[in-house]
């Protein structure tokens, strides 16, 4: 599956410090690796609906660690996927009477236009589901033999043989102290798993399954449902979670440096993906686990439920410059959880104008210290409020300078504020 063409990033003088992550596994910040290349996968869309500001931000977290990474001179492997078959996308396009490949189809272009628009630096791997379903079917056929997956009998009108990972026994079979276990990622209790994974696109009361938890791996045929030939499996399409993991287990190193996504991906999601890795490979999926915090909309939660979406297609379809847009995700740490306002997006306007009207009357010299201190605080866990507020302090000086008729700025200084802006914030003046 094609990516999107990536913008040309600045290089700059010096170097980030080591950075500094928030683990959600360790439940801590942990020091990334300085030296070696970086490995990084993000779970990506389910193409049934435009780009939300929920998709949007979590896109941007993780940019800025890849820039982040790449500012200190080391070499990064990207991969996200695309899951381009599921229950949601199927369902989305029975009820608009859309085929769904086709709303598929362009729902992915939208969303590579809506990301190479807010400045993300494209995957090095773009991977989809479909794409994807000849190397997934061994390894789930692999967990067969292994007692790790089993098969569950249809219910009325339903066919047999859909296999399920079996999560005790995947527990059981981890031995060493880095294995995985159930609630190793998340550090969730079973009442707050079972309540979560019935949210999240499990199916506990599923009658023929071992435990409540276990997640699907394969869903044999269905009429009128997309199917692919199965092996020893039978023809049919694979769970959520066996999709990420192989794709990963595929394209980059085991264990890989950070797994990302938003919050709501922590369980079950990349929960059961760091079980299917292990039970595969023996080794750790990710060697640490990142997410990105919820976006409202005026205080409620955002869902394609409710529709009360803010799409990044509809901002820009109405005129709203998408260096704007990646301001206000900016102005939020990236694991908070926040909302969408007009007042909040009306101050990132007002802040992109101020930085640009800056630019000409910086005070000379200034730009190697506004550099340093937004490395700063990006090296300690991505704080792009605290980078976004150094650059507010540089404009007021270089603003209140030229009303007092400072010098301008050199050609050097302008230009080096320019380039650090767009390298490590991914926003162009």
């Amino acid at each position: 599956m094609k990516s999107w063409i990536s913008r040309p990033v600045p290089g700059l003088p010096g170097s980030m410090p080591a950075i500094r992550l928030f683990d959600t596994a360790q439940g801590s910040e942990v020091l990334l690796p300085v030296d070696g290349e970086q490995s990084m996968y993000v779970c990506g869309i389910t193409p049934y609906d435009a780009t939300h500001m929920g998709h949007a931000a979590s896109y941007v977290a993780f940019d800025l660690l890849n820039r982040a990474w790449r500012d200190a001179g080391q070499r990064v492997s990207y991969v996200q996927n695309v899951t381009d078959v599921d229950d949601p996308l199927l369902e989305r396009a029975t009820a608009t009477g859309v085929d769904w490949k086709e709303l598929a189809a362009s729902q992915i272009e939208l969303f590579r236009t809506d990301m190479a628009a807010l400045n993300v630096l494209a995957p090095d791997n773009y991977v989809g589901a479909v794409e994807s379903v000849p190397l997934i079917v061994p390894q789930i056929e692999r967990l067969v033999r292994l007692g790790l997956a089993y098969r569950v009998p249809g219910a009325a009108g339903e066919p047999d043989g859909d296999v399920y990972y079996d999560v005790e026994a995947a527990g059981k079979h981890s031995v060493t102290a880095d294995a995985w276990t159930l609630g190793s990622i998340s550090g969730l209790g079973e009442s707050e798993m079972l309540e979560l994974f019935a949210e999240r696109g499990g199916d506990p009361g599923r009658a023929g399954k071992r435990q409540a938890l276990d997640p699907l791996l394969w869903r044999v045929a269905r009429d009128g449902e997309p199917n692919w030939p199965g092996g020893e499996l039978g023809a049919g399409r694979p769970g959520w979670h066996i999709e990420c993991t192989v794709i990963a287990q595929k394209y980059l190193p085991a264990p890989f440096t950070v797994q990302g996504g938003g919050s709501d991906l922590i369980f079950p999601h990349h929960e059961m993906g760091a079980g299917h890795a292990y039970s595969l490979a023996g080794v750790p999926l990710a060697r640490h686990y990142a997410h990105a915090g919820m976006v409202g909309l005026d205080g409620e939660k955002m869902s394609k439920s409710k529709g009360n979406l803010v799409l990044v297609s509809r901002l820009r379809a109405a005129g709203e410059e998408p260096a704007a847009i990646r301001l206000a995700i900016l102005a939020h740490h990236y694991r908070s959880d926040w909302s969408w306002t007009d007042s909040g997006f009306s101050q990132a306007k007002e802040r992109l104008s101020s930085w640009r009207s800056a630019l000409a009357s910086a005070p000379e010299g200034s730009a190697h210290g506004l550099l340093a201190q937004m490395r700063h605080a990006l090296a300690a866990d991505l704080n792009a409020p605290a980078a976004l507020e150094a650059v507010d302090r540089w404009a007021e000086q270089a603003i209140a300078g030229a009303a007092a008729g400072a010098p301008a700025a050199s050609r050097q200084d302008e230009e080096l504020i320019r380039d650090a802006v767009d390298a490590l914030l991914g926003v162009e003046l």
